[in-house]
Protein backbone atom coordinates (compact mmCIF):
# COMPACT_ATOMS: atom_id res chain seq x y z
CA UNK A 1 0.00 0.00 0.00
CA UNK A 2 1.17 3.36 -0.82
CA UNK A 3 -0.86 5.58 1.72
CA UNK A 4 -1.07 5.11 5.64
CA UNK A 5 -4.69 6.27 5.46
CA UNK A 6 -5.34 3.46 2.27
CA UNK A 7 -7.03 0.99 2.86
CA UNK A 8 -8.22 -2.46 0.81
CA UNK A 9 -10.19 -5.46 0.93
CA UNK A 10 -9.97 -8.82 -0.55
CA UNK A 11 -13.35 -10.31 -1.66
CA UNK A 12 -13.65 -14.28 -2.60
CA UNK A 13 -16.43 -15.91 -3.37
CA UNK A 14 -17.99 -19.31 -3.32
CA UNK A 15 -20.49 -22.20 -3.45
CA UNK A 16 -23.08 -21.82 -0.79
CA UNK A 17 -24.04 -25.33 -1.34
CA UNK A 18 -22.05 -28.69 -1.45
CA UNK A 19 -22.57 -28.79 -5.36
CA UNK A 20 -20.12 -27.81 -7.86
CA UNK A 21 -17.78 -24.72 -6.93
CA UNK A 22 -18.78 -21.85 -8.99
CA UNK A 23 -16.96 -19.58 -6.62
CA UNK A 24 -13.87 -18.59 -9.16
CA UNK A 25 -16.63 -18.10 -11.92
CA UNK A 26 -18.73 -15.91 -9.85
CA UNK A 27 -15.61 -13.82 -9.09
CA UNK A 28 -14.66 -13.20 -12.38
CA UNK A 29 -18.19 -12.11 -13.01
CA UNK A 30 -18.00 -9.83 -9.63
CA UNK A 31 -14.57 -8.53 -11.14
CA UNK A 32 -16.29 -7.47 -14.30
CA UNK A 33 -19.16 -5.71 -12.74
CA UNK A 34 -16.84 -3.44 -10.52
CA UNK A 35 -14.43 -2.91 -12.92
CA UNK A 36 -18.11 -0.96 -14.57
CA UNK A 37 -18.36 1.18 -11.80
CA UNK A 38 -17.83 4.74 -12.17
CA UNK A 39 -16.36 5.11 -8.42
CA UNK A 40 -13.91 1.76 -8.45
CA UNK A 41 -12.38 2.37 -12.01
CA UNK A 42 -8.64 1.53 -11.30
CA UNK A 43 -9.27 0.65 -7.69
CA UNK A 44 -10.16 -2.93 -8.58
CA UNK A 45 -7.80 -6.21 -9.38
CA UNK A 46 -7.36 -9.62 -9.62
CA UNK A 47 -5.32 -11.86 -7.25
CA UNK A 48 -4.15 -15.11 -8.23
CA UNK A 49 -3.81 -18.16 -5.54
CA UNK A 50 -0.18 -19.65 -5.64
CA UNK A 51 0.77 -22.21 -8.32
CA UNK A 52 1.03 -25.76 -7.16
CA UNK A 53 3.51 -28.00 -8.76
CA UNK A 54 0.27 -30.03 -10.92
CA UNK A 55 -1.12 -26.76 -12.05
CA UNK A 56 -0.04 -24.49 -15.15
CA UNK A 57 -1.00 -21.23 -13.43
CA UNK A 58 -2.73 -20.38 -10.50
CA UNK A 59 -6.39 -19.97 -9.97
CA UNK A 60 -8.67 -16.87 -9.29
CA UNK A 61 -8.24 -16.42 -5.81
CA UNK A 62 -9.51 -12.86 -4.87
CA UNK A 63 -10.53 -9.41 -6.08
CA UNK A 64 -8.50 -6.70 -4.23
CA UNK A 65 -10.67 -3.24 -3.75
CA UNK A 66 -8.07 -0.32 -3.43
CA UNK A 67 -10.16 2.21 -0.79
CA UNK A 68 -8.40 5.43 -0.89
CA UNK A 69 -8.53 8.15 2.40
CA UNK A 70 -11.32 10.57 3.24
CA UNK A 71 -14.03 10.95 0.85
CA UNK A 72 -12.64 9.53 -1.76
CA UNK A 73 -12.57 6.14 0.35
CA UNK A 74 -16.00 6.65 1.53
CA UNK A 75 -17.49 7.19 -1.91
CA UNK A 76 -15.32 4.22 -2.83
CA UNK A 77 -16.89 1.96 -0.07
CA UNK A 78 -20.71 3.34 -0.74
CA UNK A 79 -20.18 2.42 -4.99
CA UNK A 80 -18.84 -1.08 -3.56
CA UNK A 81 -21.35 -1.90 -1.49
CA UNK A 82 -23.96 -0.98 -3.71
CA UNK A 83 -22.41 -2.71 -6.70
CA UNK A 84 -21.96 -6.13 -4.72
CA UNK A 85 -25.51 -6.13 -3.48
CA UNK A 86 -26.72 -5.18 -6.98
CA UNK A 87 -24.54 -7.65 -8.40
CA UNK A 88 -25.94 -10.40 -5.32
CA UNK A 89 -29.61 -9.63 -6.52
CA UNK A 90 -28.81 -10.84 -10.16
CA UNK A 91 -26.97 -14.47 -9.30
CA UNK A 92 -28.40 -17.54 -9.92
CA UNK A 93 -26.19 -19.46 -7.63
CA UNK A 94 -26.68 -20.35 -3.83
CA UNK A 95 -23.39 -17.75 -3.22
CA UNK A 96 -21.05 -16.69 -0.01
CA UNK A 97 -18.78 -14.12 -0.14
CA UNK A 98 -15.93 -13.09 2.10
CA UNK A 99 -14.81 -9.38 2.50
CA UNK A 100 -11.13 -9.17 4.90
CA UNK A 101 -9.38 -6.21 5.59
CA UNK A 102 -5.77 -5.91 6.20
CA UNK A 103 -5.69 -6.78 9.84
CA UNK A 104 -7.32 -10.44 9.02
CA UNK A 105 -11.10 -9.52 10.00
CA UNK A 106 -13.75 -11.32 7.94
CA UNK A 107 -17.08 -10.57 7.42
CA UNK A 108 -19.16 -13.19 5.27
CA UNK A 109 -22.64 -12.55 3.44
CA UNK A 110 -24.54 -15.75 2.32
CA UNK A 111 -26.02 -14.58 -1.10
CA UNK A 112 -29.49 -15.55 -0.41
CA UNK A 113 -30.08 -13.45 2.15
CA UNK A 114 -28.64 -10.21 0.92
CA UNK A 115 -29.51 -7.41 3.71
CA UNK A 116 -27.99 -4.34 2.14
CA UNK A 117 -27.99 -1.91 5.36
CA UNK A 118 -26.66 -5.02 7.26
CA UNK A 119 -24.05 -4.88 4.66
CA UNK A 120 -23.03 -1.65 4.37
CA UNK A 121 -23.05 -2.18 8.74
CA UNK A 122 -20.38 -4.94 8.64
CA UNK A 123 -17.84 -3.30 6.16
CA UNK A 124 -18.05 0.32 7.54
CA UNK A 125 -17.21 -1.43 10.71
CA UNK A 126 -14.54 -3.95 9.23
CA UNK A 127 -13.29 -0.70 7.99
CA UNK A 128 -13.25 1.45 11.33
CA UNK A 129 -11.61 -1.55 13.14
CA UNK A 130 -8.82 -1.36 10.45
CA UNK A 131 -8.14 2.25 11.26
CA UNK A 132 -8.42 2.19 14.60
CA UNK A 133 -5.42 -0.81 15.16
CA UNK A 134 -3.56 1.66 12.39
CA UNK A 135 -4.05 4.36 14.01
CA UNK A 136 -3.06 2.79 18.16
CA UNK A 137 -6.32 3.94 18.94
CA UNK A 138 -7.96 0.14 19.04
CA UNK A 139 -6.78 -2.75 19.16
CA UNK A 140 -8.55 -5.23 16.03
CA UNK A 141 -9.76 -8.88 16.96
Amino acid sequence: MTSATSQELRIRTESGSGETDHGPDELRSLFDWLRHEDALRGRVRVEHAPITPDEMGGGLDALVVALGPGGVGAAAVGALIGAVATWFQHRRADLRITVTNENGRTVEVDGKRVDVPALVEVVERLLADEQAGRDGTGTPE
